[in-house]
């Protein structure tokens, strides 16, 4: 829930701003839209050593403090006067995303479960991938009755707040309570560490694991190159090709909704393919939803991108979480994580300026060419990082929870009662 609200106020809600501030400002869009475009950068430059913390100590304090760090974030945002001002109120929301977003987010997942991630994965960004639906036209019922500053103000309380239940909730790991991770009672056999190290380990499974972890680093890259030229440049597509404004926001918006999907359908499948393999074919399925985008003209070929992209537009979020969870020891996770996503936010700021110069000088068809390119790029290095991983737990994959299920989608379902677990327990 508190991740629910963090991207709510530190990013989604940046959207309905857009237009007051540049009115108050004087300023362009492109001016306003730089200002969370540094707060992105800032958080994925953060991102690798707050990810060295949490692997020392845990998320607690992290998370704790980047609430407060973003509640004054927010607050800072509500009372700018100039754009300088505004510029300056996102390097400090930007080091409040490196603190309270997804990285430490998953650290903690990663800690305290095991045979059960992926079931607490799915659960965490279910419930998060709603914060838009919920919290855009909150967002602007308050701009509406409050203005932008007031509704800001609201929005810095919210997220400010989320440090109470970080401190209450939050602990370091299962073993400084006598426990194993998914709750049970400690004993040494019941949980098998990876052996393989891209923390340096001396195992001679270290290095295939490294190619492993690149790959989907790349992969990682991939992915968030496509998605981003996507969500950004999708509309001026449409409108271009003949549809209304909104009938073109109304498809772009979808996207979100069958990423929720998406994820579900992934942890089902997954359960019987593996998570390389069934995040590949996904991801290999967004290509053929940007050729079709391209070939089929008319509703039907939008309708049809929509479901095969929008499938996908989620699912590495969770895909590489889980896959870095089976490759690495917790104990490298986080800093890992952080190494990934600092190489994934140059391509998440890079890539909407270059797909804009392409299209300025080939147009929209290249442009989305490129996309196309770019997810095949991450579909074949998921599955390759696939086949050169080493199993971390041929125990995990035997568990009974797991294997006794007749139809593993309802995992997916039945993780929302995990959800209580995750907050009595880490």
């Amino acid at each position: 829930m508190t991740e629910t609200v963090s991207y709510a106020a530190l990013y989604y809600c940046f959207a309905v701003m857009v237009a007051p501030m540049r009115a108050e400002l004087g300023a362009s869009t492109a001016v306003i839209s730089g200002a969370l475009s540094l707060g992105i950068a800032v958080s994925g430059a953060a991102a690798p050593a707050v990810g060295r913390y949490v692997d020392r100590h845990g998320a607690r304090m992290v998370m704790t403090g980047g609430s407060i760090v973003a509640g004054a974030g927010v607050l800072a945002w509500s009372q700018a006067r100039t754009v300088p001002q505004l510029y300056a109120a996102f390097v400090v929301i930007g080091v409040a995303s490196a603190l309270v977003l997804y990285e430490p987010a998953f650290a903690v997942i990663n800690t305290w479960f095991h045979r059960r991630r992926r079931a607490a994965l799915l659960t965490m960004t279910v419930v998060a991938g709603f914060s838009s639906t919920i919290f855009l036209p909150l967002a602007q019922a308050l701009v509406d009755r409050l203005g932008w500053r007031g509704a800001l103000l609201v929005l810095a309380g919210l997220v400010g707040a989320c440090a109470i239940p970080h401190a209450v909730v939050l602990r370091r790991a299962p073993a400084d309570h006598g426990l194993s991770p998914d709750g049970t009672l400690r004993c040494p056999e019941h949980v098998s560490e990876p052996t393989g190290g891209h923390d340096g380990s001396s195992s001679p499974a270290g290095p295939v694991v490294a190619v492993a972890v690149r790959r989907l680093t790349f992969a990682h890259l991939m992915h968030t190159i496509a998605v981003t030229v996507v969500a950004v440049h999708l509309v001026g597509y449409l409108v271009q090709a003949g549809m209304s404004g909104m009938r073109a926001a109304t498809a772009a918006g979808s996207l979100g909704v069958m990423s929720v999907t998406g994820r579900l359908v992934f942890t089902g499948v997954a359960q019987r393919l593996g998570l390389a393999a069934t995040a590949s074919l996904i991801v290999g399925g967004q290509a053929l939803g940007v050729l079709v985008l391209l070939t089929v003209p008319g509703t039907g070929g939008v309708v049809l991108f929509v479901l095969l992209f929008g499938s996908g537009f989620g699912v590495m979020t969770i895909a590489r979480a889980a896959l870095l969870g089976e490759l690495v020891p917790r104990r490298a996770f986080a800093s890992t994580s952080g190494r990934q996503v600092l190489v994934a936010t140059v391509g998440r700021v890079a890539a909407p300026v270059t797909a804009g110069s392409i299209i300025s000088v080939a147009g929209y068809a290249p442009m989305f060419a490129a996309v196309a390119a770019c997810a095949v790029a991450a579909a074949l290095a998921l599955a390759s990082a696939g086949r050169s991983r080493t199993p971390v737990s041929a125990q995990d994959d035997a568990r009974p929870a797991l294997s006794g299920l007749a139809k593993p989608a309802r995992q997916g379902l039945r993780s929302w009662a995990i959800s209580s677990r995750l907050g009595t327990r880490p």
